[in-house]
């Protein structure tokens, strides 16, 4: 079985994010969403917050997993028998950062690729942080996030509900 691992902080994660997990799967037969912990960038919601919305928004693939994960990355991927991480690239600006870190997970471990896939345009502008900031001031981020994403940012940013509106 050809599993893809694809991983990120995914704080939260966004349609964006959907999307390539739907496109992996164009390719891959199973894809692992690895979800680190990334404590240097200051999540909003907790490890657990967001492997329940992420678990939440992609239950009707069967052959999605979710799970947490530390360590070095390519170590995770050949103890879960990943054959590829995937990496999604918006725009020229992603480039040069995500072909460095695939160069150095090349030189760590040479029997794990990396895929790069683009989102469709509708989403190549989206960000979490992007929506997180836009959700921080009462911004609709409907149509961007899942629904369940939707809800829990409203919750974590309640004292701003209705600025825009």
């Amino acid at each position: 079985m050809k599993r893809g691992i694809y991983p990120g902080t995914f704080d939260p994660i966004t349609n964006g994010h959907l999307d390539l997990v739907q496109r992996g799967l164009r390719i891959f037969e199973e894809i692992i969403v690895a979800v680190a912990p990334s404590p240097k960038k200051q999540p909003l919601f907790t490890m657990e917050e967001r492997l329940k919305l992420i678990k939440e928004a992609v239950k009707n693939y069967s052959n999605v997993q979710v799970e947490a994960f530390n360590g070095l990355l390519v170590g995770y991927a050949r103890a879960k028998d990943g054959v590829a991480i995937i990496r999604g690239l918006r725009a020229v600006s992603d480039f040069e950062y995500e072909l460095q870190m695939a160069l150095m997970n090349r030189r760590l471990d040479m029997d794990v690729e990396t895929v790069f896939l683009m989102p469709s345009e509708e989403y190549s502008f989206l960000t979490s942080t992007i929506v997180k900031e836009a959700a921080s001031f009462g911004g609709s981020v409907q149509g961007l996030v899942p629904d369940a994403v939707e809800r829990a940012l409203r919750e974590k940013f309640r004292d701003f509900e209705g600025i825009l509106e």
